[in-house]
């Protein structure tokens, strides 16, 4: 889940919980479970994290899900 947001945080050599962690002042379990999509990322959440690290990126790029996955087939 949230594979973008994923891949940005790797292609700023920044392992992807951590960075959750870092911007939600959260722990590495309820940020690893936002990644898998185990608990919501919500709206004033992913504003946190796109102003922290990706201000030049959309909302939509790193947090809509892929339409490609089984669940949308």
């Amino acid at each position: 889940m949230l594979n973008n947001l994923k891949a940005e945080f790797v292609r700023c050599n920044i392992e992807p919980y951590v960075g959750v962690m870092n911007a939600l002042c959260c722990s590495e379990k309820t940020a690893r479970n936002k990644l898998n999509g185990v608990s919501p990322v919500t709206v004033p959440e992913a504003a946190k994290i796109i102003n922290k690290y990706f201000p030049k990126h959309s909302v939509e790029y790193l947090f809509i899900e892929d339409l490609n996955t089984s669940e949308h087939k």
